[in-house]
């Protein structure tokens, strides 16, 4: 995460106070986080990756798999905003539920996507991630 802060700082997209409070939580995320063993994520999970069925199913496409913390895609879909979110969470619950307090560690999984969008589009995307690392310091 850090070589994107970096590079959103070169950029002009985050300034040196917001900077300083995303390194600050990125030095604390193994303690913030749950352990867990890798979980495969969809790794671009946003609202464009994912597809309705006539169904009603939801069906990703476009994946950018790796290993990972599982909530991270689930904050994926939070940060872009997903409809029907609340239906895909309740599922997932059902199919694995999550650690207690995932939803409070939200932010944590979507600082890295946001500091990666501060490097393409600048905008108000360095301060959203530092504001997202606020929450946690």
């Amino acid at each position: 995460m850090l070589p994107y802060l970096k590079l959103a700082r070169d950029r002009g997209a985050i300034d040196d106070g917001d900077a300083r409070a995303v390194e600050a939580v990125v030095a604390r995320l193994p303690g913030l986080v749950p352990e867990e063993p890798p979980a495969r994520l969809h790794g671009d999970l946003w609202n464009g990756n994912v597809l309705w069925g006539v169904d009603g199913r939801a069906h990703v496409i476009d994946p950018a798999a790796h290993g990972g913390h599982r909530e991270t895609d689930l904050a994926m879909l939070a940060l872009f905003g997903l409809p029907n979110l609340p239906r895909v969470l309740d599922a997932y619950a059902e199919a694995a539920p999550l650690a207690d307090g995932w939803q409070e560690r939200v932010g944590l999984h979507q600082l890295f996507p946001l500091l990666v969008h501060a490097c393409l589009f600048g905008g108000g995307y360095g301060p959203r991630a530092a504001d997202a690392a606020r929450r946690y310091t």
